[in-house]
């Protein structure tokens, strides 16, 4: 490592662990990089370009072979490169939260395969690992050892006395915070900030830092090319505090950074972190020091809330309120994903009136609501259990209406400032799963199904079909959004506010000074709109739909754009 890193890396451990075990981890992680670091070329950052596809193993399964070979093959015949990136959720041997319960980080479920079809993945497309570091199953080896007494483990795990005030706490879940177990020497309580199966690490021990840390590198040898850190917010506990975005959290993402810098170059890290916008930035640091992209969990609240109500008003001010971010950091949107829709990060931004009536329409759409405890007794809406095409839906309308408005949905998220994640259930046309939420008893099995692959496939090959229609019509505006220089995830973006029914913005690439104007009709109604306007913010008289590939006279008063239409302008 360079003195530089090794500086910097230093500073934060002893911020963290003071000087004395500063340093020996600090010893530790230089033998680590050692061991780790690879020969091959820094990866370039991303651009526009880079599109990813979110699933878990086993969305897609045939009986006859491991699901992680299934999904090779799909993607491969079906998809091709039109999608270059893959974030396989959680694929570790697990006992709960559909893999968020992880019982061994370095083994692979052996109901979806092993090691080798991990790598034949990463063959031909760069992959999303899941860091699942802030808690681990109560049934892994790491926790049964500890509850034997074995004295290599008696300080990976967070321990208190449910006596002491924990008020304090932030809770994501209206669950318990500390969990009772049966430990070698009597009865002890250990913290869970999510589940009684989900026990959380206890980062003041160096030796499980650091295991963590080779946790980490292993994952990078293995073809990972992207690090989601789950649930960072919370890795760091501390009576008479939140427990959430700790300086402590921050500086140990910091060395995360560094370190993985060190061992293999170009490495992107994505923090996870469902909170209010302003909190979830934090993560960038300076810019260059922490998270190199953040979720942007205001995004599909947002979207829902546009489309819900025909108004965009919301979701333009927010974007346009957004943050410019530094050459290598940039946003991960997302409209769906395996967990609900969640209303934190609208705090603020929509009032109760507002997510009352995304709260109405999730229940009269098939969807379910799950709440948080705000520590005083009452309970908030946390989070929007629903398949997002489900939610759009409005009452008994014709099928091609509802295609439309929800690749309007999607266009925005194609458009704006950052990289497009897309749920495979999005991109599959998949509705809500009342069947999974019936055999699990949780909410979120409701956008979690496991699909058939010869049954799919027969539905995407079915010309007319749900599936087909939204599938080939979600690739098709993805291979256009990829030719567009001015989708590049750091090219500047500005907000235009039209009419309340529009979503508006201009895209520029800097480097080239390409621009596009991306217009957006989230409401049921036909909108005119001045073609001066949009001349004058293109720079040019006369312009082009790279989505329809109309081409519009220099002539032009007005401009219509129909019901849930979506268009992407840009000069002749």
């Amino acid at each position: 490592m360079s003195q530089k890193t090794k500086d910097t890396i230093q500073q934060n451990l002893y911020e963290v662990y003071g000087e004395e075990k500063g340093a020996r981890i600090l010893k530790a992680i230089n033998n680590l990089v050692d061991q780790y670091k690879q020969d091959a070329q820094p990866k370039e950052w991303v651009d526009e370009k880079d599109v990813m596809l979110i699933t878990y193993g086993d969305s897609i399964k045939n009986s006859e072979q491991r699901s992680l070979q299934t999904l090779k093959e799909f993607l491969n015949d079906y998809v091709g490169n039109t999608i270059n990136s893959v974030h396989i959720l959680p694929f570790y041997p697990y006992t709960s939260d559909d893999g968020f319960s992880v019982q061994d980080y370095l083994k692979v479920n052996p109901e979806l395969g092993e090691w080798q079809h991990i790598h034949q993945l990463a063959e031909d497309y760069d992959l999303m690992f899941d860091a699942v570091i802030n808690h681990i199953s109560s049934k892994s080896d790491w926790f049964l050892s500890y509850l034997k007494g074995d004295p290599a483990y008696q300080d990976y795990f967070v321990e208190s006395n449910p006596e002491l005030d924990h008020s304090s706490i932030v809770r994501p879940r209206a669950l318990p915070l500390l969990t009772k177990v049966e430990h070698a020497e009597g009865t002890k309580y250990v913290w869970t900030t999510f589940s009684d199966d989900q026990i959380d690490l206890n980062y003041e021990s160096e030796t499980l830092f650091l295991e963590v840390l080779e946790i980490l590198a292993q994952y990078v040898k293995h073809g990972a090319r992207y690090l989601r850190l789950d649930a960072i917010g919370f890795l760091w506990k501390r009576l008479n505090t939140t427990s959430i975005h700790l300086d402590e959290t921050h500086r140990i993402v910091q060395v995360m950074r560094e370190v993985l810098e060190e061992i293999s170059p170009g490495t992107i890290i994505i923090t996870e972190t469902n909170v209010p916008h302003k909190d979830n930035i934090s993560y960038f640091g300076d810019g260059s020091n922490e998270a190199h992209m953040v979720y942007q969990f205001p995004l599909p609240p947002l979207t829902l809330n546009a489309f819900l109500s025909g108004n965009a008003k919301h979701l333009s001010e927010w974007a346009a309120s957004l943050e410019p971010t530094s050459d290598h950091t940039s946003y991960f949107n997302f409209l769906a994903s395996h967990d609900g829709v969640g209303l934190r990060p609208v705090e603020g931004i929509l009032d109760e009136r507002e997510v009352q009536a995304m709260v109405d329409r999730v229940k009269e759409n098939g969807g379910y609501v799950s709440y948080k405890d705000n520590g005083d007794g009452t309970k908030s809406p946390y989070e929007l259990n629903i398949n997002y095409l489900s939610a759009l839906k409005k009452g008994e309308e014709p099928q091609q209406q509802t295609v439309e408005r929800f690749i309007a949905a999607q266009t925005i998220l194609l458009s704006v400032k950052g990289v497009p994640g897309i749920y495979i259930h999005s991109l599959l046309g998949s509705q809500n799963d009342q069947n999974g939420v019936e055999a699990t008893g949780r909410n979120r099995s409701i956008n979690r199904e496991k699909l058939p692959v010869q049954e799919l496939k027969q539905e995407l090959e079915t010309e007319g079909s749900l599936r087909e229609t939204i599938f080939n019509g979600f690739l098709k505006r993805v291979e256009k959004r990829k030719a567009e220089r001015a989708f590049h995830p750091n090219a500047e973006q500005e907000v235009l506010f039209l009419d309340d029914r529009l979503f508006t913005i201009v895209r520029i690439y800097e480097g080239t000074g390409e621009k596009l104007l991306a217009i957006v009709n989230v409401s049921d109604q036909q909108i005119n709109v001045e073609v001066d306007s949009l001349e004058a913010q293109l720079g040019t008289r006369g312009f082009k739909d790279v989505i329809s590939q109309s081409i519009y006279s220099p002539n032009l008063s007005t401009l219509s754009v129909n019901p849930y239409q979506a268009m992407w302008l840009k000069e002749v």
